[in-house]
Formats: structure tokens, C-alpha cells, sequence
């Protein structure tokens, strides 16, 4: 197999995941990867040899979705689904770190795409704010203002669920 055909291959796990994190639908994060996969392979010559194909990649699929996004908001379908219990954690947990990241992972979902594709793009998959605005197709400052507002989100959904569920309900 060709080198950069086993590069891109190799990048598939971190694409699910990327996928999965903007979609939270299995099948529709399947899709976009293929997609993703698809439109790589028939423009192999546009990546540079040598490099990395992860920030190529993250770049086609981030166009797609967006392509998406837009095909969907004017057909004025819903867009996101929310996530079935198995697809979040694949082995079930009592311990409270579990019930911690569940928390933390159902509160990325709630917020805005936007938000969520920055905050995935620099902290989960670990690229630089340069290169994170740059595959987004963003000013390396609207992407430091979706990051901030998105943890400002993040941290109020949090501090509410803990609030919750820290009452208690008394029945008479």
C-alpha cells in the first residue's frame, strides 16, 4: 500500500472521534468520515508529502460538516441528535470519575457546534490555536473567543448539574 495512503488510514480513530464530538450520532459521524475518506483519496496530490495528513484531514472533514450544516438549516431538518447511552462510554461505570467525564461529555454536546468544534479541535486533539484556525477556516482570534466562550458555557452547565444534583428530593 502507499505510504500516504497508510498515513491517512492511520488517522481514522481520530477522525471518529472528531466526527462523533460535532455529531453525536454514530452513523451520521460514520458518514462524515467516509466522506472525509472519500474526498482525501480522490485529491491525494492537494496533501504534501511529508507532512502529516492529520491537518489536511481535519480541514476536509471540517468543510464537510459545515456543508452540512448549512444543507440542513436550509432544508430546516434537525441537525443533532442526542447520543444513545452505549455510544458515549463504550464500558458502563459506577465510579465517580465516569459519572465525572459522562457529565463533562453531555455538556460538550449542549453546546453550540461552533463552540464544541474549537474546544475538540485545541484541547481533545491537541493542535496548536494556529493550526486549530486554520483547519476550522477561522482568525486565530474568533477561534480564542469560541474557546473561552465555549468553556464559559461549559462551566455553567456544570455548575448546574451539580447543583441538581445535590438536592434532594423529599416526597411527603
Amino acid at each position: 500500500m502507499d505510504d500516504r495512503k497508510a498515513a491517512i488510514l492511520g488517522e481514522i480513530p481520530r477522525l471518529r472521534r472528531y466526527a462523533r464530538a460535532l455529531l453525536r450520532n454514530r452513523d451520521s459521524a460514520d458518514d462524515l468520515v467516509q466522506d472525509c475518506l472519500e474526498r482525501a483519496l480522490a485529491r491525494l496530490d492537494n496533501w504534501q508529502t511529508g507532512e502529516s495528513p492529520r491537518k489536511w484531514l481535519f480541514t476536509i472533514m471540517h468543510h464537510l460538516f459545515i456543508d452540512q450544516m448549512r444543507k440542513v438549516s436550509r432544508r430546516g431538518e434537525m441537525a443533532m441528535l442526542p447520543l444513545d447511552g452505549d455510544e458515549a462510554l463504550t464500558v458502563p461505570s459506577i465510579q465517580v470519575e465516569s459519572i465525572a467525564s459522562r457529565e463533562i461529555l453531555d455538556a460538550l454536546q449542549a453546546i453550540a457546534p461552533e463552540r464544541r468544534a474549537a474546544i475538540v479541535t485545541v484541547a481533545i486533539e491537541g493542535f496548536s490555536y494556529a493550526e486549530a484556525a486554520n483547519i476550522l477556516g477561522i482568525p486565530a482570534g474568533t477561534l480564542m473567543s469560541r474557546i473561552s466562550r465555549g468553556r464559559e458555557d461549559l462551566r455553567a452547565l456544570l455548575d448546574d448539574r451539580a447543583r441538581r444534583r445535590s438536592l434532594k428530593v423529599v416526597e411527603k
